[in-house]
């Protein structure tokens, strides 16, 4: 199973209708309309992106679908989330989902990188409510993506509490990391 099919079957187990989401990479919107669709109309999706091309290719994909209602495109980078969700939030967010490296078909020179992520993560841990969940595919093959990835994984595994556990897929390329709730079984 590729990894980015893993990480939205694990996002819609913690997702339903009328749920709060961030999109702390827009990119081209793959991630962006899949959250939407869990969320349904009664929810919402916070978008991110640095890059206009991104949010233009994220408002494309969520139009052709249907989807643009329940999402609001934000363009700031994702270590301004705090500041740019709407107050009330915090504590309110079920995913939030972190796609890094570069805007595939796009500049290559403009890439996440650890420096705006990790306090993105830390946001991103501080607005989850107690049952959510947050997803980071970090693909390592260009430059930079294997110190962002190893980073993130030190963050993630600093946030990982008792309440929460991180699980890893890697794969040859990309590494999926997970936060999300324990599970007792």
């Amino acid at each position: 199973m590729r990894l980015t099919r893993l990480a939205h079957s694990i996002l819609g187990q913690h997702l339903q209708p009328g749920d709060l989401a961030i999109d702390a990479t827009a990119g081209n919107g793959h991630d962006c309309c899949f959250l939407a669709r869990q969320v349904g109309s009664t929810g919402r999706v916070f978008a991110f992106d640095i890059q206009r091309q991104a949010l233009e290719n994220t408002a494309q994909q969520l139009q052709k679908q249907g989807l643009a209602a329940q999402v609001q495109l934000i363009h700031h980078g994702h270590q301004q989330m705090r500041d740019k969700l709407p107050a009330g939030i915090q504590g309110k967010i079920r995913a939030a989902v972190f796609n890094l490296g570069y805007l595939p078909h796009g500049d290559k020179n403009t890439i996440t990188t650890s420096a705006t992520t990790l306090p993105a993560l830390q946001q991103a841990r501080e607005l989850l409510c107690p049952e959510g969940v947050i997803s980071v595919l970090a693909y390592r093959g260009h430059p930079g993506g294997e110190e962002e990835a190893s980073a993130v994984e030190r963050q993630l595994r600093e946030l990982a509490s008792g309440s929460l556990q991180l699980s890893r897929f890697e794969s040859p390329g990309p590494v999926l990391l997970v936060l999300a709730a324990r599970r007792h079984d």
